[in-house]
């Protein structure tokens, strides 16, 4: 019996629990030569401001081990452009998509939350308070319980559609945090986003990126996420979706396991561009091995021991 992958976020149902992250799968699109849109979960679309956007000067990436480090500086298309070239590919793609919103400031965040919740294709947003290399010394509104709640609470009064809150990892208390994200009226937490790092070029003495500091991600990151999403899932009584690292379909369960009801897949689809229905795929043959029916009897079941719902 093939393994039920179903996923229901109480606001959304996915054909699998399997996200693209925003910031490494582009707008979907790119991605349509290697794969069908409609065979993920869903995907979280490259960071939409208003307006487009430069982003940070090169070089903006670096490899370190274990993982990469980028500052690329939320560069994109902006809103407008988005909803005229972009969103009505996706829509014909029957791709379910997550719009990833970003703002210099609280009221830039609300103004495209009402620009998008215009347009339709979209199954909620997730709003990027937790990008560490775009302000100054990774600062950014996820890193304070106050300032995570106050503005989870503007866009959620703003939208029609569910709010998705992305989360640091830069904090000391992540069960805080989401807390704070769950108090404003948060649908559902992501995370981890990327660790504020710092890569050097030994010869020169100088920083490897232009802006200096950047975000880590890939695999190194990906017992902190674990913890991470373990204390926030504890935390609240809202959908956490995890990411950080995942990199096979036993991954994704290790994710499940810590309490996430989805994953998304992030660095691993610059390495492979077929990631995500690759995991989706492990994560289905690990179920039907373990004699897991459903995926979703994976879910909050660390320290549990057995198998979940025998198949039959």
């Amino acid at each position: 019996m093939t393994p039920d992958l179903s996923t229901d976020l109480g606001f959304l149902k996915l054909r699998n629990p399997i996200l693209a992250a925003s910031g490494t799968f582009g707008y979907g699109l790119e991605f349509t030569q290697f794969m069908s849109l409609a065979a993920v979960g869903g995907i979280v679309v490259k960071g939409l401001y208003y307006g487009p956007r430069e982003g940070n000067p090169p070089p903006r990436l670096v490899e370190t081990a274990g993982g990469l480090i980028n500052a690329i500086g939320l560069q994109g298309v902006g809103v407008e452009a988005f909803a005229a070239d972009v969103l009505p590919k996706l829509r014909a793609a029957e791709a379910t998509v997550i719009a990833n919103v970003c703002g210099a400031d609280d009221d830039e965040y609300v103004r495209v939350i009402e620009f998008l919740d215009r347009q339709e294709g979209l199954a909620a947003y997730e709003l990027n308070i937790s990008c560490p290399n775009v302000r100054r010394n990774g600062l950014c509104p996820a890193l304070r319980p106050e300032t995570t709640r106050d503005l989870v609470a503007r866009c959620k009064a703003a939208s029609r559609r569910p709010i998705i809150a992305k989360l640091s990892p830069n904090v000391t208390d992540i069960a805080e945090i989401a807390a704070a994200a769950e108090a404003g009226g948060a649908d559902a937490v992501s995370l981890i986003n990327t660790l504020l790092s710092l890569a050097i070029d030994a010869r020169t003495r100088r920083p490897r990126l232009a802006n200096v500091l950047g975000g880590l991600s890939g695999p190194a990151v990906k017992p902190i996420a674990l913890r991470m999403v373990y204390q926030a899932a504890a935390a609240v009584r809202i959908p956490v979706i995890g990411l950080g690292g995942i990199t096979s379909g036993e991954d994704a369960a290790e994710f499940l396991i810590a309490g996430a009801r989805a994953v998304e897949v992030g660095t691993a689809n610059f390495v492979d561009p077929t990631a995500t229905v690759r995991i989706a795929r492990e994560l289905s043959e690990f179920c039907a091995r373990e004699g897991i029916a459903r995926s979703a009897d994976l879910v909050g079941t660390l320290g549990k021991g057995g198998h979940g719902t025998l198949a039959r």
